[in-house]
Order: structure tokens, then sequence, then C-alpha cells
């Protein structure tokens, strides 16, 4: 761009400004690197020049060619940074019709989202289609003002930008889908970055409600094209923005979340299947919303079977359709795939862990069903239960992944399936496995933990573990191979000499400070000892209170 260039822009030219912008924004359609634009001010010319044609009312044929532009500069974070483009941001808000003097869209276009009218589906572009696209582009470039920019972001904030997406969301006009995908976009940064945006569209514009419902409404279509489908997903990533903001009284958010729970269940019926990027994106935006949503509203992920009632998919579990709910453990499944191939990490991970957590934790029959998924009666103790590719293999490595997150939640759900008992949790996963958690509360001696849990218990043994039971290693929970006693051929006096040699080892490691010998105390957790001796009155007392609690 030369100063010839900009001149012909000032000049107001249609013919001239056509081909200049035209030409410019097909060399820099993937431009990000404007070092050579901070020469001369020619970022700052070339922006007030394009702002004037947007000012002029009779060069408007050329206002979506010039917010093309605008939105290849608005790139630029460090020129955003330096120049005061307050007026401009107010310029963009009235071409994207968020201003209170503007409508919602144009006249023309305003159509009763009920109404049959093919005619109107199948007009070919006239103005107020044309009017829409400017109104897209207009979005676009406040997209990247938003993000790039905390002075246009709080400029935006002021003018209630979120206000008036919610009131165009929320009207019974039809919103053309283009126009809707980059209303939803822009909700979502805002709220992202600024967390008053949050209270407000949670609590004074009631913002939840009105996205859930609009949810609702699109479930309705019978086909999604691509463009509908990124729609729900921008929709859904605003949703949980708002949703985390939870200073609403608890009765509010139990119907709110009932309500969201519902929709999100038909979600997960719809596109459970994950066919393609953008149904597992909405899956994966499900799971972050359903974090934030009520334990005790998670039993709506659920619903009687009624074999009358048509459903697009079922998985019947004790007179109920979970289909939902197997659709969270098969995203399980998927993404711990993906974080064993270095392909997804551990914040995918995370959520989904969560709300599995919550769902076992709230619901009896939830329980039942994860515990059917992800520890099955065992049958083949062969291998270590690290090894293989099922979920319980799965989990089983997952408690040695350095995300204290991921490791604590993979913890509490196998706690949870297992009822608590320890025992139960050592036959599954072995000793060794479950030592971190067995520490953290107070239960390295495997003693049963009050629980509220009943105390039948369906998870029967199958003829294969009953035959192999008795040679299965406790500690690392699977088959031991008989072997040769190393002892067999040895005197008293050499038992009793290699036994004296390991204690002074133990007690040389001890005095230098290079390990820290500890027996389990009275309430289940490691005490350190004093004096190396001490180690063997407290294997007397743990063999003593193991008897005790056989006997009874």
């Amino acid at each position: 761009m030369d100063r010839d260039q900009l001149e012909h822009l000032r000049s107001k030219d249609p013919q001239k400004i056509c081909e200049i912008l035209e030409r410019f924004n097909k060399k820099n359609a993937n431009l990000f690197d404007f070092e050579k634009f901070h020469l001369d001010n020619l970022w700052l010319n070339l922006w007030q020049a394009i702002f004037k044609i947007l000012n002029t009312e009779p060069l408007e044929k050329l206002h979506v060619l010039s917010l093309n532009t605008i939105r290849i500069l608005s790139r630029d974070r460090l020129s955003l940074q330096r120049h005061n483009i307050d007026s401009d941001v107010h310029c963009l808000l009235k071409l994207a019709r968020l201003t209170s003097s503007t409508s919602l869209i144009p006249e023309t276009n305003c159509v009763d989202k009920n109404s049959t009218d093919v005619a109107a589906a199948t007009r070919p572009e006239s103005s107020d289609e044309m009017e829409t696209h400017r109104i897209v582009e207009a979005l676009k470039c406040l997209c990247n003002l938003v993000f790039q920019s905390a002075d246009c972001r709080r400029r935006c904030v002021r003018q209630n930008v979120a206000d008036h997406i919610i009131r165009r969301m929320s009207s019974t006009v039809h919103i053309p889908c283009a126009l809707e995908l980059f209303d939803t976009k822009l909700l979502f940064l805002i709220t992202a970055l600024e967390s008053s945006v949050r209270s407000r569209v949670m609590i004074e514009l009631n913002g939840l409600t009105y996205m859930t419902e609009n949810l609702n409404e699109k479930l309705h279509s019978k086909e999604f094209n691509e463009e509908e489908l990124d729609v729900m997903v921008e929709l859904l990533k605003a949703m949980y923005n708002v949703i985390s903001y939870t200073e609403k009284s608890p009765s509010e958010n139990e119907i709110q979340n009932l309500h969201l729970t519902g929709v999100v269940r038909e979600l997960l019926f719809r596109f459970g299947a994950m066919r393609g990027e953008r149904e597992r994106a909405i899956v994966s935006n499900c799971i972050n919303l359903l974090v934030y949503v009520s334990s005790s509203c998670l039993s709506e992920l659920m619903v009687k079977w009624d074999s009358e009632i048509g459903t697009i998919r079922v998985t019947i579990f004790d007179k109920h359709n979970i289909y939902a709910l197997d659709v969270l453990l098969n995203f399980f499944h998927l993404v711990v795939e993906e974080l064993e191939n270095g392909v997804a990490h551990t914040d995918v991970i995370s959520p989904v862990l969560t709300v599995l957590v919550k769902c076992v934790a709230s619901n009896r029959i939830m329980r039942h069903y994860v515990r059917s998924v992800v520890l099955p009666p065992l049958k083949d103790v062969s291998q270590l239960p690290e090894v293989g590719t099922e979920l319980r293999n799965y989990l089983c490595r997952l408690q040695g992944n350095a995300d204290n997150v991921v490791r604590d939640l993979t913890y509490e759900l196998l706690f949870l399936c297992c009822k608590k008992n320890p025992r139960r949790m050592v036959k599954h996963f072995g000793y060794g496995n479950m030592a971190g958690l067995f520490c953290k509360k107070g239960m390295l001696d495997c003693r049963r933990v009050e629980t509220d849990f009943s105390t039948d218990s369906d998870d029967s043994d199958t003829e294969e573990y009953k035959k192999n039971q008795h040679a299965i290693n406790p500690v690392t929970g699977s088959f031991i191979t008989p072997q040769a006693n190393p002892m067999q051929n040895m005197s008293e006096e050499e038992k009793e000499y290699h036994a004296m040699q390991l204690v002074n080892v133990i007690d040389k490691l001890h005095r230098g400070g290079l390990i820290k010998p500890c027996n389990i105390g009275d309430d289940g957790k490691l005490q350190p000892v004093d004096h190396i001796l001490e180690l063997q009155t407290g294997l007397i007392k743990n063999v003593d209170s193991h008897n005790m609690q056989n006997d009874n």
C-alpha cells in the first residue's frame, strides 16, 4: 500500500477503492506479521482511510469489502494498543446492529422463526441479505478487537454488547445462521475475558435460560449443516463461561440446571456417535457444562425406558435409558487413548472424570452401570491390572499420572465404584497401585470405611477368578507363577545372618536420612519410627488387627 493508493482511498472514487481493496485483501488474507505497516504510520493511515469509507453512506456498497480490510488490520495487537480507536469501535457496533439506536437485523429480513415461507428461503440475494453480510463482517472485526485489545473490550462492555446479543438471540425474528455464529463467537469472547459480563448475563439478563432454550429449539431440526453445528459449539462454549458464575440462589440454579441437563441429554442422544470433529466438539462442550451442573440434577441424564416411545439411541440398564452416560464413558475411553498416544492433554480428561465422579456419587443406577463397565467381574488375572486396553487398565495407569487433579479424580471414581471398600480395590488393582489413595484416606491397613452404601455385593467372583485366587499377588493384583523358595536350602543361621544384614542396611539408610521407615498408626496413616526395631512391633500389631477383622 503506497501513498498514491492511500490518496485513491481518500478520494472516494468507488471504482478505484474497489480495485485497491480487492487487491489488498487478496494479497494479505493470511497476514499476521504487521512489521512493515508500522513504518510511516501506514497502519494508522490505512485504518483511518477505511473508516472514512465506512462512515460515508453513498459508499455503503463498499462496506463489506472495507470491513474485510479492517478484519485483517485488526489482527495487529501492537497498533491497536498504540492508537485510540474508540470512535471506530462505535462505528463497528452500529454496523453490527449492537447499539440501542439500531434494530436487531434488517427489516426486510424479519421473518418469524416458526414461519414456513419457502419462497423467502429460496429468494435470490437481495439488499437485506447484503446488509446481513455487512453485519457479519462487522461482527468478525469486533471479535478480533475484543480478543486483541483490552480497551476495545471495555468499550464493548460499556456499550452493553452482551445485552444486545441476548436480545437478538431471544427474539422471535429468524436470525441468519452466519449472523448467529458470529454473535455467539463474540458473546463467548467477551464472557471469557470479562468476568463482569458473565455475572450480568447470568443474573440480570437471565442469559443462560435464553441460551438453553435456543439450543432446545435447534434440536427440533432433522438435519444439521456444518455451520449450524458450529453455532451450537460456540453457544455451548458461551454457556460454559456463563454457568461458571454461580452466585445465584440454590433454587434458581436447581430449576435452570434441570432444564439444562435435559437439553444436554438430548444433545448427547443426538450427537453421541461423534461422527466428525464438530459432533465430538458438541459432546466435549456438553461435558464441560455438566461440570457446573448440580449433582442432584444429573439424574436427568437418564430417562425411564418406555418401548413405545421412539428414541434415537438406546442403552437399557435397570429399566432406564442411560445412553447419555454411555456416551460419557465412550468419550472418556477415546480421550484417554489419545492421551497415551500423545494426542490429547490432561485438560480434556479432567472434565469427563469430574462428571463421572458426580454421577456415581449422586445416583445408584448410574453408579451400578459405571461399575459394570469400569470394573466388570474379573476373569483373566494373568496380566497386571495396568496392562491392557480396557477402561480398568486405563484407569489403573492414570493413577500414576503426573497431573494431581487427574490422579485424584481417578482415585475418587474407583473408590466410589468399589463402594469405598479397600479390599475390593485391592482385588481389582492390587495394593501397590492403590497405596497412594489408601495413604491419603488413612486406609493403609485396609480397614473398612463407614459408608452409606448397602452391604450387599453384586461383585460376584467368576469361576476363573476363584480357580486362581490362591495364587494372586495382592500387591500387584495378578497371578503369581510358582517359583522355588530361595531360602529353602538355607540353614537357620544363614537366614538370621541375612536378616540382620538387611536390618543393618535399612538402619544405615535411616540414619543417613535417605529413607524414613514408618508404621501404620491407629488412624490408618503412616507414622515415622524413631528406631528401626519399632517396625517389628508395628508389624505384629497390624497382623493382630488383620486377624481380628477376619474373625469378625
